[in-house]
């Protein structure tokens, strides 16, 4: 058994890439405990595996006395002269002993022991590949439809569930489609890896321009914020650490190149790409872009900001259902109030007439 042993555990870390020495000490573990079911006792036995040939040897250290009184952690004197004249009364001997059935039970043991170990370090080395990419993007392989939800190999190593919550409203896959995913938290458990992904986190299109856009992986072109209604558009404020690298262009590319591959990825998802600014009226007005902007009026202490545009701009500004409004909104953090000028040219009579009335 011990040179079939040995043969194993050198297989196991050539191919496992499991280290030899993690399963030698378990295999030691293991027969240890089962010599305390043995004997009872466990503070005086010590289990060794050569690490050449496999041989195992379980001692007990014994004291030596005239008279025992506990066989399991005392040997006689005249035992002890048995196994070397030199031992005298009070000396510690290492007893070889064998426990019943002992060859059947280190086989069992060690065969036990290296299924177990190569699950935990599959399911260890599993972990440790996705932990890495939590908070990242990852291309999934779809599976199937489990309900509603859907069924995603990662990487060829593991499947994870992209649940209800987490797909795009409107988007069907076939199997074996390939699609991108947001990894929002990669969790251990007896199992493997749980991992929760995402179609719907604003990340996933961040990620998508960090891989798309040269300039922002490198951090010349900084995405400042991000603002997202997934399936339908996005919002993202862009700004350049070098004034001769034009953020928004960079991040459109050569004829829409860059943006159309990260829109493809997103399923015709439209976004809008738009300059930071540290005045949050230059901001707000770029945010309500592709309306254009008379005025903004910004309360900081309050984040509000009334905005007038013109009057065929007022639909556009606000957007089908209040959607380029809202993006807006939480683009810049402010509440944004939009009014046409035809709206606020009616209210400044409106409030002229009230302080007439109050003066007289």
């Amino acid at each position: 058994m011990s040179s079939e042993l040995i043969a194993a555990l050198n297989q196991i870390e050539k191919e496992k890439g499991i280290d030899k020495e993690i399963l030698f000490e378990a295999i030691e573990k293991s027969i240890f405990a089962a010599c305390k079911r043995d004997f009872g006792k466990e503070e005086n036995i010590k289990v060794t595996m050569d690490r050449e040939n496999g041989d195992i040897s379980v001692l007990a250290e014994k004291e030596v006395v005239e008279t025992v009184e506990d066989p399991a952690l005392q040997i006689s004197l005249a035992e002890a002269k048995m196994m070397n004249i030199r031992y005298e009364v009070g000396d510690v001997v290492n007893v070889v002993i064998t426990p019943k059935n002992f060859g059947r039970i280190a086989a069992q043991q060690a065969r036990s022991v290296i299924v177990q170990k190569i699950k935990e370090e599959e399911r260890n080395a599993l972990y440790n590949h996705f932990q890495c990419k939590e908070k990242d993007i990852v291309t999934g392989i779809v599976q199937r439809y489990v309900g509603k939800n859907i069924s995603v190999s990662l990487d060829d190593k593991t499947d994870a569930v992209l649940t209800e919550s987490e797909q795009v409203p409107g988007e069907v896959f076939k199997p074996t489609e390939r699609i991108k995913l947001y990894i929002i938290e990669v969790r251990s458990n007896n199992k493997g890896p749980k991992i929760l992904v995402s179609r719907t986190h604003p990340d996933l299109v961040k990620r998508l321009f960090e891989k798309e856009v040269t300039e922002v992986a490198d951090g010349t072109v900084e995405i400042k914020s991000i603002s997202r209604e997934a399936g339908s558009r996005t919002k993202i404020a862009v700004w350049s650490n070098n004034k001769d690298v034009d953020p928004v262009g960079a991040c459109v590319g050569l004829n829409g190149a860059r943006v159309n591959a990260i829109v493809n990825d997103l399923k015709g998802e439209k976004i809008d790409i738009i300059n930071w600014s540290e005045d949050p009226a230059v901001l707000i007005e770029n945010a309500l872009s592709p309306s254009k902007v008379v005025s903004v009026d910004v309360d900081v202490e309050e984040k509000s900001a009334k905005v007038i545009v013109p009057d065929y701009q007022l639909s556009l500004a606000i957007g089908k259902e209040g959607q380029n409004a809202r993006l807006a909104a939480r683009l810049t953090g402010y509440k944004i109030d939009i009014k046409s000028e035809s709206q606020a040219g009616m209210a400044g009579s409106d409030d002229k007439e009230e302080e007439q009335m109050t003066q007289s």
